[in-house]
């Protein structure tokens, strides 16, 4: 593995390990449930698939995805984060989870997976071609990759990050890559296509989680006007 990657990786395993933030615990609100189910939707992920939750964290996904009747299994590259998330499992879903780089995944794991999923994930990644590449041996035949990201055309991302304690710009800043054209160079070399992007949401967590929020929140996602600046993206790709 280079050194740049593991300066990378380094600084996000002490990113992630200094302090449990509060938009990773798992939890059961509207706001983090219709994330699963965009991206179950998105993906056309089946129950009974082998999923790969792709930085897993401490379970905010991938217990939820566990319930949806999918294989669940998880890839961390924080221990600190694992720790965690056998914490809040439990022993409730027994999610096998690997303590790994997902630039350089355990041999074992090769052909394994009908999809990878990943919320918020690739923006932290140091190389995306090279993960990409490493996906790819990890899939199935006929598999593909689902991830849910930050929209870098949406303000309101910066100035979370410039307010935020515990936040930094050092950490978050590989949301400039989230865009298209860059995500669909990085999938290619890999045999990846970049089949389907779409995008959603309005409102913050405490606007989202309200009945009322949700229901507006998916009048105004229709509204042409700010849709290229709505805050999540899904990004598709598919083997070729």
């Amino acid at each position: 593995m280079s050194e740049r990657i593991e300066i990378h990786n380094q600084l996000q395993r002490e990113y992630f390990g200094r302090r449990i933030k509060r938009t990773m615990w798992p939890e059961r609100t509207p706001y983090v449930i219709r994330q699963v189910d965009e991206v179950i939707r998105f993906g056309d992920l089946r129950p009974g698939e082998r999923i790969l939750d792709v930085g897993c964290g401490m379970g905010r996904h991938a217990f939820l995805l566990a319930e949806r009747g999918l294989r669940v299994e998880g890839l961390e590259l924080s221990p600190f984060l694992i720790e965690r998330m056998q914490e809040f499992d439990g022993g409730r879903y027994r999610i096998p989870v690997y303590c790994a780089d997902i630039h350089r995944c355990p041999p074992e794991l090769h052909g394994r997976y009908d999809a990878l999923v990943g919320f918020f994930v690739l923006h932290h990644l140091a190389d995306l071609r090279q993960a990409f590449a490493s996906m790819a041996r990890l899939l199935r035949p006929g598999g593909r990759v689902v991830f849910l990201e930050p929209n870098p055309l949406n303000p309101l991302y910066y100035l979370q990050i410039l307010i935020t304690p515990g936040m930094s710009w050092a950490a978050e800043r590989g949301i400039l890559n989230m865009r298209p054209s860059v995500i669909s160079k990085a999938m290619e070399p890999a045999g990846l296509r970049l089949t389907a992007i779409a995008r959603y949401g309005f409102f913050p967590p405490f606007l989202s989680n309200h009945p009322w929020g949700g229901r507006l929140e998916r009048l105004l996602e229709q509204a042409p006007l700010w849709r290229s600046l709505l805050p999540f993206q899904l990004f598709r790709g598919d083997q070729r």
